[in-house]
């Protein structure tokens, strides 16, 4: 009854988008490129409760700044107390979470950058723009990936079938050669700050993120020129006080050079990651005088991405950073530290409007003092940390040499970028990671109540026994990939 023509075999699907009937037009490409953005949400957020921790899962609760607050009466949270005791647990949703989520990213941007040259756009510079995004959000993503992750496979076209999908793992060399041909090729195609339209992917976020990789390869002579261009451009500067950067006023401001966008209310585009860093459990009334919403419901479950001793510990006196990004509560005679400094009025409890910060402008100055002081001028890399210093209330260093000048460059970055997942990976790449953390770990069990655990409970004894510098690829891709 059904005539088997070619024509009619072939006609893609009306009901559902697929590139034969969706990337026809600038407008489509428009909407694939917002699209693309959009995971990024989902890597700071816990889209299915304390199990999915966000990237700070990877990035502070892993380090020495953060720690959990352990609930003896709540015990459905192992998974981020893995990650912060350092078993290796492939299982771990945070580990899952964080390697899907950027696959994804990559997987939308793939479709843009395979299809857009054969599309006609109103202008060249609309269509650089929108690829030059695309090809920024796919090195941003493989660039989290091979840190965390070290090989992995590297998708660079759509996947159309079965054994597209289960590629070999590429060795680190491989993906760090892809993600440096892909932020280049993005500062070409990409316009200044200046120029683009706020939260989106600029010249000078293209140039931090390379400016990243350099610093992750050793790379200093190359990492100082990108650097002092961006210091140059004058797209960028500091704000006059460390509390204003996370105001809500202040998002995406000068000192911004590459944040992930939130949008309070109900459409599904808010944040609400610091709701999970509360030292938990608290009553309706205590998360309020922590939210400012009165409506708050008790949060009974467990606190994650705690402050440390350590953290605390590591801040000088004077320091306006150290109340601008931690306050206490008095919880049963004993006050415990959590981050203030993401947290803005909201009328909604879950519902904020707070920007995620990738890269601010004063770590710029801070990668820029590194660069220099690891080629042996620990002098000419004063003027740098000290702007950060002076903005925090700090008197100048001077006269260090060079392993000085390290430790300080270290430490500066601890304090000023705590809580925004940078710790950990600083630590991996200095190669200190198992020292400070065998350090730390054994801080922890020498005094267990220092470190947030009630009375009579302590970490398991194997608890960072085994320290890794890369975590586990999660299980779950491994039963779909035969490579693995």
């Amino acid at each position: 009854m059904i005539s088997c023509e070619e024509d009619f075999l072939q006609l893609p699907p009306e009901d559902s988008l697929s590139k034969e009937i969706f990337f026809n037009t600038q407008s489509d490409f428009e909407q694939a490129i917002n699209a693309t953005y959009a995971p990024l949400r989902a890597l700071h957020e816990v889209p299915n409760g304390v199990n999915f921790q966000g990237a700070w899962g990877l990035g502070e609760l892993t380090s020495d700044n953060t720690y959990y607050k352990y609930n003896s009466n709540y015990r459905a949270v192992q998974d981020g107390e893995s990650l912060a005791d350092f078993y290796v647990n492939d299982g771990n949703a945070t580990i899952q979470n964080n390697y899907v989520t950027n696959y994804l990213i990559i997987s939308r941007a793939n479709q843009i950058l395979a299809l857009i040259d054969d599309v006609e756009f109103d202008a060249a510079a609309v269509k650089d723009n929108v690829k030059g995004q695309a090809l920024f959000l796919r090195a941003l993503s493989y660039f989290e990936l091979v840190q965390f992750y070290g090989a992995i496979p590297l998708h660079l076209v759509p996947v159309t079938g079965r054994e597209d999908a289960a590629l070999p793992l590429s060795a680190p060399g491989e993906v760090y050669t892809q993600i440096l041909a892909d932020v280049n090729d993005a500062i070409n195609l990409l316009p200044v700050k200046s120029n683009q339209e706020a939260g989106r992917a600029t010249r000078g976020s293209a140039q931090m993120l390379l400016a990243n990789v350099y610093m992750v390869q050793e790379n200093w002579d190359d990492a100082e020129t990108l650097l002092k261009i961006i210091d140059a451009s004058n797209e960028y500067d500091l704000l006059g006080s460390y509390a204003a950067v996370f105001d809500l006023s202040n998002q995406n401001s000068i000192e911004s050079i590459f944040e992930v966008q939130y949008l309070e209310g109900t459409d599904g585009f808010a944040s609400s990651f610091q709701y999970e860093w509360l030292p938990m459990p608290l009553t309706g009334e205590q998360v309020a005088s922590i939210t400012g919403v009165t409506n708050s419901q008790a949060a009974n479950t467990q606190g994650f991405n705690i402050p440390t001793p350590d953290l605390l510990g590591s801040y000088e006196d004077g320091d306006t950073r150290k109340s601008a990004s931690i306050d206490s509560i008095l919880l049963e005679g004993t006050y415990f530290p959590y981050i203030d400094k993401f947290w803005e009025p909201h009328s909604t409890p879950q519902l904020t409007g707070v920007n995620w910060p990738v890269y601010r402008f004063s770590e710029a100055l801070l990668f820029l003092a590194e660069a220099i002081n690891e080629q042996g001028r620990p002098g000419e890399a004063e003027p740098y940390i000290n702007r950060v210093r002076a903005r925090a209330g700090l008197d100048p260093v001077s006269g260090l040499n060079q392993n000085q000048m390290r430790e300080a460059i270290m430490n500066e970055r601890r304090v000023e970028l705590a809580f925004e997942n940078k710790r950990w990976l600083d630590l991996v790449r200095t190669g200190t990671a198992q020292e400070v953390m065998t350090a730390f770990g054994q801080r922890v069990k020498a005094n267990p109540q220092d470190y947030y655990f009630p009375e009579g409970f302590a970490p398991p004894a194997a608890a960072f026994n085994s320290i890794y510098t890369t975590f586990p690829l999660p299980a779950s891709e491994a039963l779909l990939n035969p490579n693995f």
